[in-house]
């Protein structure tokens, strides 16, 4: 699937959010480090390390 650019105010890259086919969305900040991911079925957010940070999509709290 298609990647979401994220951007600043002013126009700048700060990451993107890619969605596997399965529906997990992974979050990478502009130099590429995964940040954490997103899983819809579970409704959970993890950070990099597999730690739930919360229910929903929390993703760009990451960044």
């Amino acid at each position: 699937m298609a990647d979401q650019v994220l951007k600043d105010r002013l126009g700048n890259t700060i990451g993107k959010i890619s969605t596997a086919s399965n529906g997990v969305q992974t979050i990478k900040d502009k130099l590429g480090n995964t940040k954490g991911s997103y899983d819809p079925k579970s409704n959970k957010t993890k950070d990099k390390l597999g730690k739930t940070i919360g229910t929903g999509n929390l993703l760009t709290t990451l960044l």
